[in-house]
């Protein structure tokens, strides 16, 4: 706990590890958990197969648990 799954476009391993780094922090200062405790995971998704594989069974079927949304926040 916690597990945060992240899918997105491609990108190179340094941005990756970039933002992995950033969300780790993240959850280090605010969620009050141990650094152990803490698993991020990376899924590329390219984007001609974005609309079926996340937007349409994810996206849409989650939509009371997005916080953002489009970049428009839902808080």
């Amino acid at each position: 706990m916690p597990y945060i799954r992240i899918k997105a476009y491609p990108k190179d391993k340094a941005t990756k590890e970039k933002v992995v780094e950033a969300i780790n922090k993240a959850f280090l200062d605010n969620w009050g958990c141990a650094p152990e405790a803490i698993n991020i995971s990376i899924e590329e998704v390219s984007p001609e197969n974005w609309e079926e594989q996340v937007e349409k069974k994810e996206m849409q079927t989650l939509e009371d648990n997005m916080f953002v949304r489009n970049g428009v926040k839902k808080y």
